[in-house]
């Protein structure tokens, strides 16, 4: 296959030209829709772009891969790559909100790239169907609110886009195709590293440059090899980095949104889930975003189709739909999916429509060969027009609540978010750190150090986002950890999201509200100062007697300390993280704040204990909260000791002695819960007092 490039000069302009004003249309739509509601102010439709633009600040100031100053490297990016083309913006003077002026210039820069890239594949073609490309590019509401939303949707598109063309090149076999093999490694690597759901997408690629012309096993094998191996290096690069630096091999972001990593849910509700999210991301596109049309919104797909029973775009039609269906099948196995306006699905809805403008181009462009091919053409021209006025038929009134929707969104994150993060800033005297529940617009606003609660930011290297899935209880037994001048001064939540965190370590300051809501988490934002005096008062036994001595401590809910006892709950029914503030066993009227795991009747827990003496008396101090009769099995070794607590006020410490003979340096437990409730909270390991 020849690639478009090979056009006359004046064909070459006049896609560029027609790709450029299509492009600039619907950009000048979706961006004059937005200031008109905002009043002229720059925004984005979700907050999720501001976290982009933390980390590219970050990189622009000498700090790449940290969130905000100070927080050191971080994996809460997953695209590792668009905020350093942010940096570039940035650096060049976009600052603040403006740097979505940078973003806009890079999104249309980007899709204009994908749509010159992708013309390659109607090279077989006249100009003129050709043409469709960028017309059906633009025609979906949904697929436009992604692109120009500040997300690095474009920019990806214009990547394999890039790779796209180096694969075109291939084909041809104009090069020297090793060369060219490993360029477009080089190019597949820069794809997967600003999505790392690409791999698959670029394997297609790869196959569809390797297998052309029916090249010989050996050789189409080389190729692709040299096509893959690089952003197979880059993806295991990027994990032994987290790995190093983050204690996890897996981004932030995998951990905070895939079901996979989720504790608390079987196999069976994992698999349910994908399966769910599958058709959802199946029907959502077809029966919503190409119109609420019953059959209408299969056209697309059906035209994709019709272009592989076309010789002349069979092959682009393959790699485009194979593209998108590997697409959706891996990234189904994130539950956002759902979230957001689909936006994780529009470079699958892109390939899509590009595989359905190639079909409706072979409609209208019979083989020269065909017999009656002016009656062909004719007929295959009425055929589509009909088959668009459909289609249109239902996608405008969804184009224009898109277009709607895109406004009214930037607007609510400029009214609450961005709004709250300004007021933050101004605060006398200046916070130190601003913990807030949703990582973006607050911090980019307030320009101060963060805390995410979710874990997509980073804080030190803690393992801020396995404790997000785990829990508050787990995310504030880390918080512990850090010194109590550098917590957080600050935090901008949703109340409703977070339980009693407000309550219990906040004062509220003030309130930002949100009006006509169709985006942001919650009606009001509310910033609290913090007050994190409760912190700290659990973490030494409440009853230790005068002389006893502490060998070891596993703390509950703790993830460090609990990866330093290989603590494993008899999951997934089990080790649900849990926190309670009671009063002291021994001083009436004094609060202790605690986090622990929660054990249901017939489960277990397992730990093993460390740096004890051997031979010698030991006792384990369990601290625990008793609300109903519990009946416990401790097992040391091969023996059982059995243990009932009777239900008592505030928390509760009890001594378990230990036979000298069963203590062991490394001493494993375990502790089945048999009737009621069982929190296991803190455990201490003590030399019994004289």
């Amino acid at each position: 296959m020849t690639g478009a490039f090979t056009r006359p000069a004046w064909q070459r302009a006049a896609f560029l030209a027609c790709a450029a004003l299509l492009t600039l249309l619907s950009a000048r739509l979706f961006y004059s829709a937005l200031l008109w509601q905002t009043g002229g102010e720059w925004s984005a439709p979700l907050d999720d772009v501001f976290i982009h633009f933390d980390y590219a600040r970050s990189a622009a100031r000498g700090q790449p891969f940290a969130w905000t100053e100070g927080s050191g490297y971080s994996s809460g990016n997953t695209s590792l790559t668009y905020p350093f083309a942010l940096a570039l913006g940035h650096a060049a003077g976009f600052r603040g909100e403006r740097l979505m002026v940078w973003a806009a210039l890079v999104a249309a820069m980007s899709a204009l790239g994908y749509l010159w890239a992708a013309a390659r594949l109607f090279a077989p073609l006249p100009l003129a169907p050709t043409l469709l490309l960028p017309l059906f590019f633009v025609a979906v509401g949904a697929l436009g609110w992604s692109v120009w939303s500040g997300m690095e949707v474009a920019f990806f598109l214009g990547l394999w886009g890039l790779a796209l063309a180096v694969a075109a090149e291939l084909r041809a076999g104009r090069w020297p195709r090793r060369g060219w093999a490993w360029g477009l490694g080089a190019a597949n690597a820069l794809v997967v590293l600003t999505r790392p759901e690409a791999l698959t997408s670029v394997a297609c690629l790869a196959a569809w440059a390797a297998l052309a012309g029916r090249p010989r096993t050996r050789t189409a094998f080389a190729l692709a090899l040299r096509a893959l191996a690089p952003p197979a290096a880059a993806l295991v690069l990027q994990a032994l980095a987290n790995r190093w630096l983050t204690g996890e091999f897996s981004a932030n972001g995998a951990l905070v949104k895939l079901a996979l990593y989720n504790p608390y849910m079987p196999a069976d509700e994992k698999l349910d889930d994908y399966l769910f999210n599958l058709r959802y991301s199946f029907d959502r596109v077809h029966f919503h975003h190409y119109g609420e049309g019953a059959w209408a919104g299969l056209l697309p797909l059906a035209l994709a189709l019709f272009a592989l029973a076309d010789r002349r775009t069979r092959a682009g039609a393959a790699l485009l739909l194979a593209s998108a269906a590997s697409w959706v099948l891996l990234v189904a196995l994130n539950g956002q999916v759902r979230w957001q306006n689909e936006r994780y699905l529009m470079p699958a809805v892109a390939w899509e429509l590009a595989a359905a403008a190639l079909g409706a181009a072979a409609l209208v462009a019979p083989p020269r060969l065909a017999r009656a091919r002016l009656a062909r053409a004719l007929a295959g021209s009425a055929a589509l027009a009909a088959l668009a006025g459909e289609f249109w038929r239902h996608e405008r009134t969804q184009y224009q609540d898109q277009v709607w929707f895109f406004a009214r969104a930037a607007r609510n994150i400029r009214d609450q978010h961005l709004r709250a993060g300004r007021r933050i800033g101004r605060l006398e005297p200046p916070p130190n750190r601003v913990m807030v529940g949703d990582a973006g617009a607050i911090l980019y606003a307030s320009d101060l150090p963060g805390f995410d609660l979710i874990g997509l930011g980073g804080y030190a290297g803690l393992p801020l986002a396995r404790a997000g899935i785990n829990g508050l209880p787990a995310t504030l037994e880390l918080l512990e950890r850090v010194p109590p001048a550098e917590r957080p001064e600050v935090m901008a939540i949703y109340p409703s999201w977070w339980g009693p965190l407000g309550a219990w370590f906040g004062r509220p300051l003030f309130g930002v509200p949100v009006e006509g809501n169709v985006i942001c988490g919650g009606a009001e934002k509310v910033v609290y100062r913090t007050d994190w005096s409760l912190l700290d008062t659990g973490r030494a036994p409440l009853t230790l007697r005068p002389g006893a001595r502490i060998y070891d401590e596993l703390d509950l809910g703790d993830l460090l300390s609990e990866r330093a006892h290989d603590y494993v709950a008899s999951r997934p029914r089990a080790g649900y993280a849990v926190m309670r503030v009671l009063e002291h066993p021994r001083e009436r009227g004094r609060q202790v704040w605690d986090g622990g795991r929660h054990t249901p009747p017939g489960k277990s827990e397992r730990m093993v204990l460390r740096g004890l003496p051997e031979g010698r008396p030991v006792e384990l101090l369990f601290r625990t909260a008793v609300d109903v009769e519990t009946r416990l099995e401790i097992q040391v070794g091969d023996r059982v000791y059995p243990q009932l607590l009777a239900p008592r006020r505030g928390w509760v410490e009890f001594a378990l002695p230990l036979d000298p003979g069963e203590v062991r340096a490394e001493l494993p437990l375990r502790v089945t819960a048999g009737d009621g409730d069982w929190i296991n909270y803190h455990l201490w390991a003590v030399e019994p007092a004289p």
